[in-house]
């Protein structure tokens, strides 16, 4: 019964979503071939397209829609907890979906902070492609600094990214500008890059070499973090599979005909029984996963003493 109430709310939703996209869509052909209010003449002659205000439902709609789309991907929890809260017949499930709404949002926002970060050190990585290029082609550092950084932009791009091009152009501190630029998570190869302008403007030194061979340090770093990461994966999966286990076990109990959510959710032992597990659940797979990210944490730091001492 339950189910089929969840399926009937749902085919609902979609059917005035569907019906919301097509009135848009037909609104939106009107406004574009002039097709509203049956009146107008080819000729523009004829009488002015009066618009007539949208209908409270479907402004309301349109509201909750926008309100929906702004909203983080933490927030499906809520309706996953509702689904198994009509299906236990309790409260429990929702209290905890509601719950896991942040926890699920700092690690998804920790997710977009890695990737960010690795989309800048690939950005580094770029930068100092095209600055031995641009020197090696006969161009001067300050010129070949201002057109790297015009090159890769993209996740290099913010305002000390444009200090260190005033900087360059100007004929500022640029190695400072670089430092200061490497604070940003994922950056920091451009301290590597200020080390090499450094001893190239006092030393006489020359810079395209030294760019050489940090970049040769910083792909290696990179491919140890990705060969890691490979060999990671594996352990990562049965973390997973672990977790994943109890949820299998109620299907199952569920597809043989018993009632495992009413007697976790309805039964002081079954209360009991899903504190406990949960408990111990949350626990094991926070060690795993510590035991994972340890390892992943001390082959990063082996790669970024060796790619130092290089």
């Amino acid at each position: 019964m339950v189910w089929a109430v969840l399926c009937a709310a749902l085919c609902a939703v979609l059917a005035v979503w569907e019906q919301l996209d097509r009135g848009r869509a037909s609104r939106r052909a009107e406004s574009l071939f002039g097709l509203a209010g049956g009146g107008g003449r080819a000729n523009g002659t004829g009488p002015a397209v009066r618009w007539k205000a949208a209908p409270t439902w479907e402004r309301a709609a349109k509201a909750v829609r926008d309100r929906l789309a702004g909203l983080g991907k933490e927030w499906f929890c809520v309706p996953v907890a509702a689904a198994l809260a009509l299906w236990g017949e309790s409260v429990l499930p929702l209290v905890a979906g509601a719950a896991a709404v942040p926890l699920v949002g700092r690690r998804l926002r920790a997710g977009e902070r890695r990737r960010c970060a690795e989309r800048r050190e690939e950005a580094v990585r770029g930068l100092c492609d095209v600055l031995v290029g641009e020197l090696r082609a006969g161009a001067q550092p300050a010129e070949a600094l201002t057109a790297a950084v015009r090159t890769v932009g993209g996740d290099l791009s913010g305002p000390e990214l444009a200090l260190v091009v005033a900087a360059a152009r100007f004929g500022g501190d640029v190695p400072e500008a670089l430092r200061k630029a490497a604070s940003q998570p994922g950056a920091e190869g451009l301290v590597g890059v200020a080390a090499c302008w450094r001893v190239a403007v006092d030393g006489g030194a020359g810079l395209a070499a030294g760019l050489d061979r940090l970049r040769a340090a910083l792909r290696a770093q990179r491919d140890q973090r990705e060969s890691m990461r490979a060999q990671l994966t594996g352990a990562w999966s049965t973390v997973v599979v672990l977790a994943l286990l109890p949820v299998v076990g109620l299907a199952m109990g569920w597809a043989m005909g018993a009632d495992p959510m009413g007697v976790l959710l309805h039964t002081s032992a079954g209360l009991g029984c899903l504190a406990v597990g949960g408990l111990l659940e949350a626990l094991g797979f926070w060690w795993a996963g510590r035991i994972v990210r340890g390892g992943s944490a001390g082959a990063s730091a082996s790669g970024s003493a060796g790619g130092g001492a290089s």
